[in-house]
């Protein structure tokens, strides 16, 4: 699994212009699923993402988690983070999951992070073409890929 993680003020998805989820201080988080992804990849990006301490104390320092600030969390499915730029000059996304595999792993990803925030997660729809608005904040954004751990 790959998850780009961005640290926001607020944020929302919109599908066929009615917003589906908006949150405000929290994380966007993209993923992008792979055929080889499981549940232990879940697990592991799920305790990753409620405890990065991306947040600032009140020294100004990064030190807090979304648990923390008691911030929120929107997910948005995203095969393109999966792409393959080598050769030419369309991508490829032959790495990134099929739906059949993708959406169930999606599914329970969503699960993982609400069981661990405590609160529901806001999402979009797979496979839907989206609109997704955000204000970063700071800029902060980390990109995190379960097949990079160390």
């Amino acid at each position: 699994m790959r998850a780009v993680i961005q640290r926001v003020t607020k944020a929302s998805v919109t599908i066929n212009n009615r917003v589906r989820s908006e949150i405000g201080t929290g994380l966007l988080v993209l993923v992008g699923i792979e055929d080889t992804d499981d549940d232990t990849d879940i697990e592991w990006l799920c305790g990753k993402i409620v405890q990065l301490r991306i947040f600032n104390d009140s020294n100004e320092v990064m030190n807090l988690s979304v648990l923390d600030v008691d911030g929120n969390i929107l997910v948005i499915s995203q095969f393109t983070l999966h792409a393959k730029t080598k050769k030419g000059n369309r991508p490829s996304y032959i790495r990134a999951a099929h739906s059949d595999i993708a959406i169930p792993l999606y599914n329970r990803f969503v699960s993982g992070l609400t069981q661990l925030l405590g609160k529901e997660v806001g999402t979009g729809e797979f496979g839907a073409m989206m609109q997704v608005e955000s204000v970063n904040d700071g800029p902060v954004t980390i990109i995190i890929d379960t097949k990079n751990k160390e």
